[in-house]
């Protein structure tokens, strides 16, 4: 058995999980699934992105804290992914680092990829990465 070809699903803590399904479905766009368990509705959701990939969220009491980006959506035009989602409210992070500086709308030349990092309601970084 080996993963390499294995589909891969993210899964997200929240502490405030209406909240993130709300900052999910309405200001990212992502479409919220039927649970399989329907008596799980208090503690997970479940969120369909492009290309059959699947975005779980689960309730936990304390929240995490990871300062790294958990996870990105490949996009092909960054910058109109950036603009439309600046429309909806969606503000993105800025960084001045060596290897990473973003220009004034947030988005960074990294080598040969473009890409913005913002922050859902619970603060995990999320990427909008073109290519």
């Amino acid at each position: 058995m080996t993963l390499a070809k294995a589909h891969i699903d993210i899964t997200l803590p929240v502490v405030d999980l209406e909240r993130a399904k709300r900052f999910y479905g309405e200001t990212l766009g992502l479409k919220l699934l039927d649970l399989p368990a329907p008596e799980l509705a208090s503690e997970m959701a479940f969120f369909e992105a492009g290309e059959g990939a699947q975005f779980a969220l689960y309730r936990r009491e304390e929240p995490t804290k990871a300062d790294h980006t958990l996870a990105s959506f490949r996009v092909s035009d960054v910058e109109s992914a950036v603009a439309a989602l600046g429309e909806r409210g969606v503000v993105f992070e800025q960084y001045d680092m060596p290897g990473l500086k973003t220009d004034e709308r947030g988005i960074a030349e990294m080598g040969p990829f473009r890409g913005a990092f913002l922050k859902d309601t619970e603060g995990n970084i999320l990427g909008v990465v073109e290519g």
